[in-house]
């Protein structure tokens, strides 16, 4: 017998949603969908009116689910199918990331798909027993329609129930086997690991394009800095050369946005012509990471660029006038648009550049080449094809001029596109993702020596110290207008920890190291299960509902492609170690390694994060003080800063406590005739270096020079 819904598709309203803190589900409250935001009533009307739920994840940055949002779940059958049938719910997954991680998994293990949106049918416990991402209203584009979808769940649900209860016996028969790990007899050992994931990431990089994999494309940050690490620790530049191979041929792309700075989320082809467009805080700020170790490692003037283009567009679309980074800016301006902010036709340059401009901008640009849009080949994505010199063979200008007219040119465009109407921010506040700009924004304030980007980060955390952070608790994972909300997850304690203890060092500010220390003390005290890798929330301190398959336990090891939050605790870990001197973070380190290797055995290039913190682990970190006042002591400050290691802190001057030193480094500080710097290696050091460049390769070498004491 059908339960018919109390409200008609054109009453029902997603009222539930109208004063909700997300954008993604305030989106949805016009939907002629009875929506239900994820938590308790949900799944007890489903009890009640025993019926199954329809649960949707997606996010405001997300395309397909626009277009899910904006074709199937405005259609009206749709929506009276669902009246009718089921119990809806929908899940920002930047705001619940627990939920999202899960639910993946569970769609994943029964049908190999995974992604945004994220379609999946529950039973009023919370049990998955089908699933999928984007289905359009009525088959097509190879899926089935969603009509048709709803129509057989609802009588599987009458008429079936058997198969519903196998497909949810099958899924935990499957989870469990995964949750056990390989079930190898004798765990890979450290090095063996480490080798893995070597050839994995080898095997796996585009030695035409950088990067790895195929179609589509995905930056891989933590694979570049894995690169890096091993190019210094087998003293070959082969690595580090597949390294900056991938930067540069991802800055040439369209996948960087050369109008505006800021990277795409991913590439749909091989060569980063075009991209998926919407700009995801997460992406760029691992990647200003990862371009500040290359310009540190090359001093490559074209990665530069790039960290500024970047750190720009952080600071103009994202940055909150009190303090920390907002979450995303939208692919999209309007319904059924793709891009059409960031594209370009040929008549809308030629309203904005002169003769000139147009042909350097075209040949520079590659308009008409293999940036044309598939849907409509009239627009183009900016990507680099060639150099200034070459763009301007045949016009009468010289390199110097052909590059002055694409900077003037491309600051025309710039001003031409902020007339467009603009895809939307996402002003969310997230603690994992702002962990992640304080690290790198001061990364980048390191590299470019740029003291506003280091401001930017302190103003970061002292806010979200302020407003969203207790010793108890931790940090929230969101910064509301009425303070922290959201305790207990793993991945916000862990990348604001490590955020700290960068911004620590660089700041030489004892506050924030203390505070980098609680996090740590209180991940490794409530998120530790026995033998385990840390458990993705902790029970005693998530004040989220325990509905569902939240009470499953869920350990983030590998990189998805972001660094997982168990390699963010090892790494930061172990950068205390080092900064403080303190060896039991970094035994605390080689523990949590250990626990996680099991799990990670056939992880390939999503294990580079724990590989790059088991490499770490067995590298000796570099300490650096620079003594003196005058402009020799300022030059070798600027190289201590610049100069790449993989472990390396320095200071000006003897730092305070509790910022350690090397007994051996202590004890040689004193008051110097002359300005000069003094390394150490562990307990080994160099003697005192008044050359800069001197001191830059000593930084950035593997071991002291045999005179070391």
């Amino acid at each position: 017998m059908t339960v018919e819904s109390d409200e008609s598709p054109d009453h029902a309203r997603a009222w539930r949603l109208a004063e909700s803190s997300s954008a993604y589900l305030r989106g949805a409250r016009e939907q002629a969908i009875d929506w239900y935001p994820w938590g308790t009533e949900a799944f007890e009307a489903a009890k009640r009116l025993n019926r199954p739920v329809l649960l949707d994840i997606g996010a405001v940055w997300c395309h397909w689910c626009h277009v899910m949002d904006e074709g199937t779940y405005s259609d009206d059958t749709v929506a009276r199918l669902i009246a009718q049938h089921f119990v809806a719910v929908k899940v920002d997954r930047d705001a619940n990331p627990e939920v999202d991680r899960r639910y993946q998994r569970q769609v994943n293990a029964l049908t190999g798909e995974g992604g945004w949106p994220l379609t999946a049918f529950l039973t009023p416990k919370g049990e998955t027993f089908f699933g999928g991402t984007y289905f359009p209203p009525q088959g097509g584009m190879g899926r089935p329609g969603f009509r048709q979808v709803l129509l057989e769940i609802s009588r599987l649900w009458r008429e079936e129930p058997s198969k519903i209860r196998e497909n949810t016996q099958a899924l935990a028969t499957a989870l469990t086997h995964e949750h056990h790990g390989t079930g190898r007899e004798e765990p890979l050992s450290s090095s063996g690991f480490v080798a893995s994931v070597r050839t994995s990431v080898l095997s796996s990089y585009d030695p035409v394009n950088g990067g790895f994999g195929t179609a589509p494309k995905f930056p891989h940050p933590t694979a570049v800095s894995f690169l890096f690490w091993d190019s210094f620790a087998s003293g070959s530049e082969d690595s580090a050369e597949r390294a900056r191979l991938t930067l540069s041929r991802m800055a040439d792309g369209g996948m960087y946005d050369h109008i505006g700075g800021g990277f795409h989320r991913y590439s749909v082809d091989e060569g980063w012509h075009i991209p998926h467009f919407e700009k995801m805080g997460i992406d760029n700020a691992a990647l200003l990471s990862a371009y500040a170790e290359g310009y540190r490692r090359f001093r490559d003037d074209s990665l530069r660029d790039v960290l500024r283009g970047t750190a720009g567009w952080v600071q103009s679309t994202l940055a909150d006038p009190k303090g920390g980074f907002g979450a995303s800016q939208d692919a999209d301006n309007a319904p059924g648009d793709d891009g059409s902010y960031f594209t370009w036709s040929r008549p809308e340059l030629k309203a904005v550049l002169d003769s000139t401009e147009l042909r350097l901008i075209t040949r520079y640009f590659g308009v008409g080449s293999e940036g044309r849009m598939p849907h409509d080949p009239d627009r183009n994505v900016l990507f680099r094809l060639m150099t200034a010199e070459e763009a301007a063979e045949g016009t009468g200008l010289d390199p110097a001029q052909a590059r002055a007219a694409i900077d003037d040119a491309t600051r025309k465009l710039a001003e031409a596109r902020l007339r467009r109407p603009r895809p939307i921010v996402d002003p969310a506040l997230y603690a994992s993702l702002n962990g992640g700009f304080i690290r790198a924004l001061t990364a980048t304030s390191t590299a470019l020596g740029e003291p506003r980007l280091l401001e930017a980060a302190r103003r970061t955390a002292d806010r979200f110290l302020s407003e969203g952070y207790t010793e108890s608790q931790g940090v929230a994972h969101q910064l509301a207008p009425s303070g922290g909300q959201g305790f207990g997850h793993l991945e916000d304690q862990a990348d604001f920890a490590w955020g700290l203890v960068e911004l620590a060092g660089r700041a030489v500010e004892p506050t924030y190291l203390a505070r980098a220390v609680e996090l740590y003390e209180l991940i490794l005290s409530k998120f530790r299960v026995d033998g385990m890798p840390l458990r993705d929330i902790a029970p005693d301190l998530y004040d989220g509902p325990s509905v569902g398959a939240v009470d499953e336990t869920a350990f983030p090891v590998e990189d998805m492609p972001h660094l997982s939050a168990n390699s963010t605790v090892a790494l930061g870990l172990l950068r205390l170690a080092s900064l403080t001197g303190d060896d039991r973070w970094r035994a605390q380190a080689r523990q949590l390694i250990g626990r996680c290797l099991p799990r990670l055995e056939r992880a390939g290039l999503f294990g580079a994060g724990m590989a790059l913190a088991a490499g770490l682990a067995e590298t000796e970190p570099v300490r650096v003080v620079v003594q003196g006042n005058d402009v020799v002591a300022d030059s070798l400050w600027t190289a201590a800063l610049t100069a790449w290691h993989p472990n390396a802190w320095a200071f000006r001057g003897t730092p305070p406590t509790p910022f350690s030193l090397p007994e051996e480094l202590a004890s040689a500080v004193g008051q110097p005739e002359t300005s000069r710097a003094l390394v150490c290696w562990g307990t080994r050091c160099a003697p005192p270096v008044t050359d800069p460049l001197r001191l830059r390769n000593l930084v950035g070498s593997r071991s002291p020079p045999p005179t070391a004491a």
